[in-house]
């Protein structure tokens, strides 16, 4: 086996680590589910906020559709 950069152990442990957290979050149902499915979309507003800053564009825009997205789910299931 190639020996890896440091760059490619980092990916390599980081995917193992997220597969691994995937698997127990689905174990445990739809609640897993969900926590995974949100931290996901933080990721990627993170991910975009940091692309929009460098390309010049608003980098709230992805946190601003996560908001709206999540108000609407809250009002649909609020009292």
């Amino acid at each position: 086996m190639a020996a890896q950069t440091k760059a490619e152990r980092t990916a390599a442990n980081r995917l193992a680590h997220y597969q691994d957290r995937q698997a127990k979050r689905a174990a445990r149902g739809a609640r897993g589910l969900t926590e995974s499915w949100m931290e996901e979309c933080r990721a990627i507003a993170v991910r975009y906020e940091q692309a929009a800053r460098a390309a010049g564009k608003d980098p709230d825009a992805a946190w601003h559709d996560l908001s709206r997205t999540l108000s609407v789910w809250a009002d649909r299931y609020s009292e």
